[in-house]
């Protein structure tokens, strides 16, 4: 029987060949130091529980919900981008609750894609980012980006020779999986480029509190006149520790909010409603947990840093985000990014997602997710040390050992 069509545009996901060999060495009962995945590891912070806990006890609470989001938790998400950005956000019309950021993110491509239509998506990216409107049916164009690249020159030459005319370009700082982060210079060119163009722009804010200098990131929602062609998506999973309780929002122009909660309204009855509440609570109460997780992501950065340094293997330290974007150390480029992932998993027993499954260009790095422990990344730093002195790059032997 043959697959089915949209199943036949999503190519081997390359992340799961590393997870079977991780599985594997984890029934042999051998310690994994697992950064592969960005699932944070922290505990939600007290109060936030509490009030879900609170709020699950009312009967009234277990009903269905909204799905565009309850009320006061989209007042809660308007009154944050009037305190972090200077923006106002109409909660009625200009802001909606989404499953988390990745379904808000499916879901408005569902909304906005005909088929054939082109999206222009940068690469290396976060993979729902290319792959939500693939499955919703569009054509894409891979804009490259990382360190010394024009970005904005490639925007340029791509929606110059797409046909049709792109109908949206998708941003997202501090990105996933590179940890880049822009200026307000940036974006207004962003807007300035989509304006010119009748497109819109889709922007996924999901690490704009996990920064580590002076200067928070910003939101493209800023730039006068953004909400003309401008949506932007943010997550409650890193800023308060919540990924399991998948809770996002999305906020900006007014016909894509109404087009997502179109989609929305056939799809789902929105997240358990104590779920909401508690995630209100946590917008409008003291921040200072906020803080205390950003400045624990801080100090595994640079502990993680250090140790790398130490071990042989310099990567650049990241502003933002919780992922740390490592170039293959030299002797191990021949390798690629997946082929020196299973390396280091299997002699090393690290875990770290392989660049290629975020893009082509990103196939010459690893992403290192920030989701152990101190002790842990110390642990693995003098494990990656010593693979790095001993290892034949030339001999696979180990990874054979563990895929068969």
């Amino acid at each position: 029987m043959e697959e089915f069509h949209r199943i036949r545009r999503l190519p081997p996901y390359v992340f799961e060949e590393v997870n079977r060999m991780k599985a594997a060495a984890r029934a042999a009962k051998e310690d994994i130091i697992d950064f592969g995945m960005g699932n944070p590891d922290m505990p939600t912070p007290k109060h936030i529980v509490e009030k879900l806990v609170e709020t699950a006890r009312d009967p009234k609470a277990h009903r269905y919900s909204m799905s565009r989001g309850i009320p006061g938790l989209r007042k809660a998400l308007s009154a944050y981008y009037g305190r972090r950005f200077g923006v106002d956000i109409d909660p009625e019309a200009e802001a909606i609750v989404t499953l988390g950021s990745k379904e808000g993110l499916a879901n408005l491509a569902q909304a906005i894609t005909s088929p054939g239509d082109t999206f222009l998506v940068p690469n290396p990216s976060y993979p729902i980012h290319p792959f939500g409107f693939i499955i919703a049916g569009a054509t894409l164009r891979h804009v490259p980006i990382g360190e010394g690249i024009d970005f904005m020159a490639g925007l340029e030459r791509a929606a110059k020779h797409s046909v049709p005319a792109p109908v949206a370009l998708i941003v997202s700082f501090p990105a996933n999986p590179t940890a880049m982060t822009v200026d307000l210079d940036f974006y207004g060119q962003i807007v300035e480029f989509a304006r010119a163009r009748n497109m819109y722009v889709i922007s996924d804010l999901a690490y704009a509190e996990i920064y580590f200098g002076d200067t928070p990131p910003p939101s493209i929602l800023q730039i006068p006149g953004a909400k003309d062609v401008a949506i932007e998506f943010t997550s409650m999973s890193k800023t308060y520790a919540m990924p399991g309780w998948r809770v996002g929002f999305a906020a900006g122009n007014r016909t894509l909010i109404r087009a997502l909660g179109r989609i929305k309204s056939y799809l789902d009855y929105g997240a358990f409603t104590p779920i909401q509440v508690a995630a209100a609570a946590a917008l409008n109460g003291p921040q200072d947990c906020v803080a205390e997780i950003r400045a624990t992501y801080k100090a595994r950065r640079d502990v993680l840093i250090r140790g790398l340094s130490q071990a042989g293997w310099e990567v650049p330290s990241p502003d933002a985000s919780m992922f740390v974007w490592a170039p293959i150390p030299e002797r191990f480029n021949n390798l690629g990014s997946l082929e020196f992932s299973k390396r280091l998993l299997a002699e090393a027993g690290v875990a770290v997602a392989p660049g290629l499954g975020f893009g082509e260009y990103g196939d010459g790095h690893v992403r290192i997710a920030l989701v152990e422990n101190e002790h842990r990344i110390r642990q693995a730093c003098r494990n990656i040390k010593r693979f790095l002195t001993t290892a034949d790059p030339a001999d696979t032997s180990s990874t054979r050992r563990l895929a068969s």
